[in-house]
């Protein structure tokens, strides 16, 4: 089958210095068919100074990559929006302004705090850290439902819906289930709702934990919802890792009975069968 990975990071995000061209040369390397370039769109006033996206900048490299691999690979050109309900109307504002071939939400921050900030989760303990995230996730998908029922879709994926699985093995370390089924349950039904797709982001498995961001019970319990496809995403701020765990994310989708991957162009979906 034909694998894309669809969160990635280059230079043109805060956080990463790869150039673009390694993470093509590395993706042709490892086998993808295709790999979006989903950089960092972080909008929180404490972040906005530091959030180095440049649309025109990307679109240049994007283009001059294309011209010199498109007949090798798909080359896509996404963004990673963060969840900031205060800054929506700017936000929107922006992809309304914009083209991408994927859209990726991800809640980095939860009721005002940013949890890869330690300090701002002093006091509290592993479990209720766990349960205001997921409430903020909760929250972020609700949006996404109202906006819908509203007429406008801009978001296509919904990026690392346990994110906080990471930060409570870094500040408890704790690599045990979530034990939030009720809240996990809402937001997968909000996801299907909303009509986002839910992405398997393998990052964690990087980073010392056994299983990706979803791990094998809230795939199945999509699947038992109701899903049929979730997207796969390396989360790579290096080369080496693009496209990382890929065939570990697409036997979770397979073994829990879903039947795509799913796979973003021109913002239009483009499922990929998980089983040719």
């Amino acid at each position: 089958m034909r694998i894309f990975d669809q969160h990635l990071h280059s230079w043109n995000s805060f956080d990463c210095d790869t150039p673009p061209e390694d993470n093509v040369r590395s993706a042709i390397a490892s086998g993808l068919s295709g790999l979006t370039f989903t950089e960092h769109f972080d909008t929180h006033r404490e972040e906005w100074d530091a959030c180095v996206y440049d649309d025109e900048k990307i679109e240049q490299e994007l283009a001059d990559l294309r011209v010199r691999f498109s007949d090798r690979i798909f080359i896509g050109k996404g963004i990673e929006i963060c969840y900031q309900p205060q800054r929506m109307d700017f936000i929107l504002e922006f992809l309304r302004a914009h083209s991408f071939d994927v859209v990726l939400l991800s809640v980095h921050w939860a009721f005002g705090k940013p949890i890869h900030h330690k300090e701002h989760f002093d006091g509290i303990d592993c479990e209720a850290f766990i349960r205001r995230y997921l409430e903020a996730v909760r929250e972020a998908a609700a949006h996404l439902v109202q906006m819908k029922r509203d007429g406008y879709q801009p978001f296509h994926i919904l990026g690392h819906l346990d994110l906080v699985r990471r930060y409570a093995f870094r500040y408890f370390d704790y690599a045990g289930p979530l034990n939030e089924p009720a809240l996990i349950d809402e937001i997968l039904s909000n996801c299907l709702q909303a009509g986002i797709i839910p992405e398997i982001n393998t990052s964690s498995l990087r980073q010392g934990l056994s299983a990706p961001m979803p791990g094998e019970e809230i795939v199945h319990r999509y699947a038992e919802l109701g899903g049929t496809m979730m997207s796969f995403g390396s989360d790579a701020h290096w080369a080496e890792s693009v496209g990382a765990g890929a065939e570990f994310a697409l036997d979770l989708m397979r073994n829990a009975g879903l039947s795509h991957l799913a796979v973003f162009q021109n913002g239009e979906l483009q499922p990929e069968p998980l089983n040719d």
